[in-house]
């Protein structure tokens, strides 16, 4: 390249000495390659915060050589984020580059570090520089900062981006100790602004021979770049790739507000992810606690914020964790009043399992945030807490595992992934919109659906989360991290990290377990949960479908105590006592009477003693159960008949020797019928049973949680045998009258 009209005494007076400034061949041939013992990186890192080492890890993946400037030393350059500064890295830089400014064969790269990392080595590297021809490359960027007014002064380009960025540059010691020897302005002064003017003035421009790397072949910056750059998979590992220029560059810089965009890449990028070796990285800085003399202290927060399904089931869960309970610590809050019940009977049995449990009632009217707010600290204040761990109640944790797994991975902040059955919805985010509010990212399904296990950094987690105590203690002092404008208490706490700096995982190495869907919960009933088989269709077939139900048709479990009578488990013993509980509050027994406005024509013929479905509101809830757990039974045993699922009387019935022992011999209005027995024979009452008198074939011992299953009309005449004493309960429906 020409060197203007500057002759060797003006270079001379730049401080260059002439012979590296004449023009060399151009042939690459002709010049042999910069060995990578020639290469030097430069950063400055005040603090060693998540980006740093993720920059770190980048560059001991391709072995480069780094020199950290400022360590342990004060910032001083101001808000970088949000303002002017930096002119602290040039001052390091200024004062490193003394040491290097007569290695004429040196070649020095600067890039900041806490949100750059690298995608190539550094033959790579340095094949691209020497390509160029130039002695010191800066950044490129498609947006100026900090001075607009400087656009017309910069060069005119007629492909790539035309603009300075001051976070990576590369260029031979002397030249670039040249550049920073300049600076002698304050640490809170511009750096990009000084490099810029450096850059606009032709004679230094031209002199020194600096150019900009326009079409990103080294460096990369994201902000104003977010739709140029993708993900690109090569021999085992992932690249970023600039499509506009079809370039892959070296680093990648998470400029301005695209940190989010950086920590995507960053988890596949350079040995992150990929489809061949999937995560190679999950398995870096593991706390193995096998070698611990003993297992972390937890401090565990519960939080129940609005009435929420199965919560008994929820906190019996906290007791089956695999983890020492001398070493667990509960802080609950319950803002509910209708959950204090729960509360009361779970406190009574982990008293004596867990040392120290503290609750919070509604009658402490304690905001959400202000209520995660003291969950926290009481971790941060206690020097022996080592972990905190957060969980919703809306959070079903199937693995007993998971606070082991979850220190084991060793982060500040990681979340176990869990979702709601058959949907997308997660208690993570992988990317979010322009306000702050939710954003699918590119592998946001692949995540959620496993197609891509590991362990991913994300801009958003809830509901289920640990933090290490010594985080607590020291980026994240603060007393209030969950109230903040008028976000959402999870909103504000991961805003609050990402501010700071603090990485936050998702781990889907594992099966954690799932999210419940608590919008629609109706607390109207006595045993709510029963209606729930809509929302939350398996934790309702775990809590009310019999252990046993898969059985019937994996192994030989049906029993055929009559002809074409069939006896299968199909409820649990809490479906059975929440039934039977259900009906006896709302307490509006039919009274076993002929005359019945509840069904048509308001005549019954062989009356019972019972409630309807419908009385309750679970009439719907009741057929959908119909048709998920009793057809699949039919077409087993009545092969070739597929049942429409449709029943008009479905009800309980109550036996009892005061009001009805006993029903005479009738048909039922139905094609085939089913009879759920809801207590025990022999503890709940003596006598009943069912006797079919074509076949004169009695059952007499009915199992609590099981189903007969038999015709309804024509062959199957059958009455109710009496009770002796005691009370007897069954669920009865006709199905496709």
């Amino acid at each position: 390249m020409a060197m203007g009209a500057a002759g060797p005494l003006a270079l001379l007076l730049l401080g260059f000495p002439v012979s590296l400034l004449q023009p060399g061949p151009t042939a690459e041939t002709q010049r042999p390659a910069i060995p990578s013992d020639k290469l030097l990186i430069l950063t400055v890192a005040t603090k060693e915060t998540d980006g740093f080492h993720r920059f770190m890890q980048s560059a001991k993946y391709f072995n480069y050589t780094v020199k950290v400037l400022g360590k342990g030393e004060e910032w001083k350059g101001g808000d970088a984020l949000n303002s002017i500064g930096g002119g602290q890295k040039v001052r390091l830089l200024k004062s490193a580059m003394e040491t290097y400014a007569d290695e004429e064969d040196l070649v020095v790269m600067y890039v900041d570090c806490y949100d750059v990392l690298f995608a190539g080595g550094s033959e790579e590297l340095l094949k691209k520089f020497q390509q160029t021809n130039h002695k010191v490359i800066f950044a490129a960027d498609g947006l100026i900062w900090p001075d607009k007014k400087l656009s017309d002064k910069y060069p005119v380009v007629r492909s790539g981006k035309r603009f300075l960025n001051a976070g990576g540059f590369i260029g031979y010691a002397p030249y670039v100790n040249n550049i920073v020897q300049q600076w002698d302005l304050q640490d809170n002064d511009d750096d990009q602004l000084f490099y810029t003017k450096v850059y606009i003035d032709q004679l230094k421009r031209e002199r020194i021979n600096i150019t900009l790397d326009h079409k990103c072949n080294i460096f990369q910056t994201l902000n104003g770049a977010v739709d140029e750059v993708v993900l690109k998979f090569e021999e085992g590992r992932a690249r970023a790739k600039n499509s506009l220029y079809d370039t892959l560059p070296i680093t990648l810089h998470g400029n301005g507000p695209t940190k989010i965009l950086l920590n995507y890449f960053g988890n596949y990028i350079p040995n992150g992810w990929s489809r061949e070796l999937g995560c190679s990285a999950c398995d870096t800085d593991l706390l193995d606690l096998g070698v611990l003399n003993e297992n972390p202290t937890v401090t565990i927060g519960v939080f129940i914020e609005q009435p929420t399904p199965f919560l008994p089931r929820f906190l019996d869960r906290l007791l089956t964790l695999e983890y020492a309970k001398e070493k667990l610590s509960l802080f609950i809050h319950n803002n509910e009043v209708y959950h204090e019940k729960h509360i009361k009977k779970f406190w009574e049995k982990a008293k004596n399992i867990i040392s120290t449990i503290k609750i919070v009632g509604p009658e402490e009217n304690l905001s959400q945030a202000d209520a995660r707010n003291m969950g926290m600290d009481i971790c941060r204040q206690n020097k022996d807490c080592d972990y905190y761990f957060s969980i919703d109640a809306d959070v079903v944790l199937t693995n007993p595992q998971t606070l082991k797994l979850l220190i084991e991975q060793n982060r500040k902040i990681i979340a176990p992934l869990v979702t709601r059955h058959g949907k997308l919805w997660s208690n993570f985010w992988g990317a979010l919109s322009a306000d702050g509010y939710y954003a699918r990212s590119e592998d946001y399904v692949d995540i959620v659906q496993g197609n891509r296990v590991g362990v991913w950094n994300v801009p958003y987690v809830a509901n289920i989360y640990l933090i290490k105590g010594q985080t607590l203690r020291s980026e994240m002092k603060e007393r209030n991290y969950f109230a903040r404008d008028r976000l959402d208490p999870d909103m504000a706490f991961c805003r609050n990290a990402r501010e700071m700096g603090i990485f936050m995982y998702i781990t889907n190495r594992h099966e954690f377990g799932r999210l419940l869907s608590s919008a629609n919960y109706n607390i109207s009933h006595y045993n709510n949960d029963l209606w729930q088989i809509f929302e939350n269709p398996v934790e309702w077939k775990e809590t009310y479908i019999n252990p046993n139900y898969s059985k019937i048709f994996t192994e030989n479990i049906v029993e055929q105590p009559c002809p074409d009578v069939f006896w299968f488990p199909i409820f649990s013993e809490t479906a059975c006592d929440e039934l039977v509980e259900e009906m006896e509050h709302y307490g509006q027994w039919s009274g076993g009477k002929h005359h019945d406005s509840r069904i048509s024509g308001g005549y019954e013929n062989v009356p019972t003693d019972d409630i309807h479905m419908k009385q309750i509101g679970l009439e719907n809830e009741w057929m959908h159960f119909i048709r998920e757990f009793i057809a699949p039974v039919t077409l087993k045993v009545f092969a070739g008949y597929y049942t429409k699922g449709h029943a008009l009387l479905n009800f309980v019935v109550k036996y009892t020797t005061d009001r009805q022992r006993s029903l005479r011999p009738h048909h039922d209005a139905s094609t085939f019928t089913i009879n759920i027995a809801l207590n025990k024979i022999g503890e709940d009452f003596q006598g009943g049973g069912c006797k079919f008198l074509r076949y004169n074939c009695s059952i007499e011992s009915p199992r609590k949680g099981w189903s007969f299953m038999h015709p309804g009309r024509l062959t199957h005449l059958h009455e109710g045998l009496p009770i002796l004493n005691g009370t007897r309960y069954i669920a009865v429906s006709f199905i496709d009258p």
